[in-house]
């Protein structure tokens, strides 16, 4: 019988151990241990866009909760460190490099805005971690250069195309102005309104603009009047749209309005009250706030209701989490957030790092979460489907209509 020296056993033995030691400190400083995962969040929780942070982080808490209380994934318990960036870009970049450098996330998660991401997807960039389900449909996002972004939601091109698609062909307007907060977010949903114009021979009416984080309107808004457009684009944050629409009917100015998902649904019908019915909003997520069944996407599994499964799931998970809360776009937004960082994760099996964690949005056709379905390609964008909506006397969302197909600009 071969005996293999003793010097090459302990040989083996350390170099066993060197790569245990270097494996377990680099999964530690990509914010793993043991028991947890870390991520980190900055976002609005002060500000006029502050209900948008506070409810995309219930949703994802919601569903960290959900797993945590079934064990974790492979054994660890997934947690959230929310920092507030006011929705301004200097302080989403601070937060982005302490989230990163001082609590050693493992990803970061449920940014809100386009500005804010805009300064901070840079930073996650260069240090080679994941940028997940921003609260945003900016094009800039979906360029495949950032290797380490996944967006979750259809794209404001797609949103406002949904839009304009519907102002011309259902209720044959054509004399379409558009008010927008005065910053790359504002822009962006701008030019996707001027896309989908274009493309029907058709431009705005007339434009209107307002400063970021104020509600300072009524200069826009009397732009707007001036060339009485049949219908106004409304591309901003919940408290200056509110106040758009309650100024513009105060002064008897009521065209047709229409905002995107970013407007914050459930708070902008607080603000509006009674002045919100007929407001038409075009949502990324389907409607989660009724009992009845809601539009999904064609193929969708559902509940006995008509319901799609992951709309009951995410009410449950809710509740458990904040039986204050009630359910909102927003944080159903989070909350499949949360469910997606799930699903990339357990497909790394016990030992998790961020390579495998990035690859594996690619790894199969579709990520089935209850029914949402999300097929990512180079746009590092998983969901296509637009849902609009409108605003009924009841102060409620009622759905219209559902369209996945990709528009590009």
């Amino acid at each position: 019988m071969t005996r293999r020296p003793r010097s090459i056993g302990i040989i083996l033995h350390v170099v066993i151990a060197v790569l245990y030691a270097t494996g377990h400190a680099r999964a530690q400083g990509q914010g793993i241990s043991d028991e947890r995962i870390l991520f980190g969040q900055s976002a609005a929780f002060s500000g006029p866009a502050r209900n948008l942070g506070t409810e995309m982080r219930i949703g994802i808490e919601a569903a960290f909760r959900e797993i945590n209380t079934r064990g974790g994934v492979h054994g660890r318990r997934l947690e959230l460190v929310s920092l507030d960036d006011a929705y301004e870009p200097e302080a989403a970049i601070a937060n982005t490099r302490q989230l990163i450098e001082q609590e050693k996330v493992f990803a970061l998660i449920g940014a809100v805005g386009t500005p804010t991401s805009r300064s901070a997807v840079p930073v996650a960039a260069e240090a080679g971690v994941p940028y997940v389900a921003p609260f945003t449909g900016a094009a800039f996002l979906r360029d495949p250069k950032w290797r380490n972004v996944i967006n979750l939601r259809a794209s404001y091109y797609q949103e406002t195309e949904e839009i304009v698609e519907y102002l011309t062909r259902d209720l044959g307007i054509d004399r379409i102005g558009v008010f927008y907060q005065d910053d790359s977010f504002g822009q962006a949903g701008y030019r996707g309104v001027r896309l989908a114009l274009k493309r029907r021979n058709l431009e705005a009416v007339a434009t209107g603009v307002y400063p970021r984080n104020t509600t300072a309107v009524k200069t826009g808004l009397l732009d707007l009047r001036a060339a009485a457009p049949e219908a106004v684009v409304l591309v901003g944050a919940y408290r200056p749209v509110a106040a758009f629409i309650a100024w513009a009917k105060h002064i008897d100015f009521e065209p047709v309005f229409v905002t995107i998902s970013f407007v914050g649904s459930n708070t902008l019908i607080r603000e509006l009250g009674p002045a919100g019915t007929g407001v038409f909003v075009t949502q990324v997520v389907p409607v989660p706030l009724m009992d009845p069944p809601a539009l999904s996407p064609g193929g969708s599994v559902t509940d006995t209701t008509g319901r799609m499964e992951v709309i009951t799931s995410y009410r449950q998970a809710l509740a458990t989490h904040d039986s204050d809360a009630s359910p909102g776009f927003v944080s159903f937004e989070g909350y499949l957030a949360g469910r997606l960082v799930i699903h990339l994760l357990d497909w790394c099996g016990p030992r998790p790092e961020r390579a495998c964690f990035l690859d594996n949005m690619k790894r199969t056709e579709v990520i089935d979460i209850d029914g949402f379905t999300l097929r990512y390609g180079d746009d590092n964008q998983g969901s296509d489907a637009v849902f609009l909506t409108v605003v009924d006397a009841d102060g409620r969302y009622q759905p219209l209509r559902t369209t996945g197909n990709r528009t590009d600009p």
